[in-house]
């Protein structure tokens, strides 16, 4: 299967994800994309560091890559890059019948993206759908990043907003401290979390349940109370 990955020296722009044509999606005609939602979403993907620490961030980040996919710094403070996605699908996606691409069923999969630090995990995965044609919804799947610290390995959910770049870029080049991963939202769900966070959710469950279960005797208690009184009264002797 292939990888979905392509050397820079071959050129073939078929395996990657440009910032510029694949991920913003134009406007409808007659309603031209505003310049303010740029600069606000410029504004967005950049709160996090300074240019100054951008600037240096990238310089350290291009000294550690050794498979040439490095990170490039614009005049405008907006960098681009590539990440790498692993496809961890439990069944093959729906696919458009004459699509005559490969299909990412299976794990295993992985595909190198070129993006923007603008672009955020819900165009990320709208971008893997799209080079396979897949047809089912984005909203059927979730990205995940991927933490290994020590000899334990994090996963957690991405949400829709953040921006994957930004990720790349704070933890260094290096997959086996960071990585990516495609699933689907119905399976796995579970898997994402550590055992610690299993244990904690099943603690909040207890502690809800408990407080569900009081609330219902103390309504049921008022509630016999006012049954009895209303008997004291009929049964009253004259």
């Amino acid at each position: 299967m292939s990888s979905g990955y392509s050397s820079l020296e071959e050129d073939a722009e078929d395996f990657f994800f440009t910032a510029r044509t694949s991920f913003f999606r134009r406007a409808p005609q007659g309603k031209p994309r505003s310049g303010q939602q740029d600069v606000e979403k410029e504004k967005e993907a950049h709160s996090y560091l300074s240019k100054e620490e951008i600037k240096e961030k990238v310089h350290k980040y291009n000294l550690a890559v050794t498979d040439k996919l490095k990170m490039t710094l614009n005049s405008n403070g907006i960098y681009t890059g590539f990440i790498k996605v692993q496809m961890e699908l439990c069944k093959s996606p729906q696919t458009s019948p004459n699509s005559g691409k490969l299909s990412p069923s299976g794990n295993g999969c992985m595909n190198t993206l070129h993006i923007s630090s603008t672009n955020t995990v819900g165009e990320v995965i709208e971008a893997l759908l799209k080079k396979f044609l897949v047809t089912e919804s984005p909203a059927k799947f979730a990205l995940y990043k991927r933490c290994h610290r020590e000899d334990q390995v994090y996963a957690c959910k991405l949400s829709d907003r953040e921006h994957p770049l930004y990720l790349r870029l704070v933890a260094g080049p290096r997959t086996d401290t960071l990585s990516f991963v495609l699933r689907e939202h119905e399976i796995g769900e579970w898997e994402a979390f550590s055992l610690p966070e299993l244990q904690n959710f099943l603690r909040i469950l207890d502690k809800e349940e408990d407080e569900q279960l009081q609330n219902l005797k103390r309504r049921y208690t008022a509630y016999r109370h006012k049954l009895e009184e209303a008997l004291r009264e009929v049964w009253k002797p004259d």
